[in-house]
């Protein structure tokens, strides 16, 4: 199974509104990148990943699911944009802050810490134990 984290500027959408969703989950609209639109063309029904709050926070703070493969983005008037559909887990007991990632050896080569602008992007398993580790699960 493969892992990935997904950031959000909490005051436009965060964990908050996700879990409001439920079951249905909601689409992962708006990315305009072509690598983070990659990355979501990859994924598959049942992955998880990480919902970060960036700019705000600066911290993840749940698990989502992936409940469905990359589709059109219907933001997007030009279709070669598409998005996956997510929904919320669970909240981590204790948010992983960029500042505690940083400080972690073995996230070291995270994207996150390297790459913090990238808004969709791939998380190794060994950084996700160590994540969920720090996060007390």
């Amino acid at each position: 199974m493969a892992y990935w984290l997904f950031k959000s500027e909490p005051d436009v959408f965060s964990w908050d509104d996700l879990v409001a969703r439920g079951e249905a989950g909601e689409e992962w609209n708006g990315v305009r990148n072509y690598q983070a639109r990659n990355f979501m063309r990859a994924m598959k029904v049942g992955e998880r990943g990480l919902f970060y709050h960036s700019n705000i926070g600066k911290e993840a703070v749940g698990i989502v699911e992936v409940v469905a493969e990359a589709h059109p983005d219907s933001t997007a008037e030009d279709p070669k944009w598409e998005c996956v559909d997510l929904k919320a887990v669970m909240p981590l007991p204790r948010p992983i802050s960029l500042d505690q990632a940083r400080q972690e050896p073995a996230l070291r080569d995270m994207v996150l810490v390297n790459n913090s602008r990238l808004s969709v992007q791939p998380v190794k398993d060994d950084e996700w134990s160590a994540i969920m580790r720090l996060a007390g699960l």
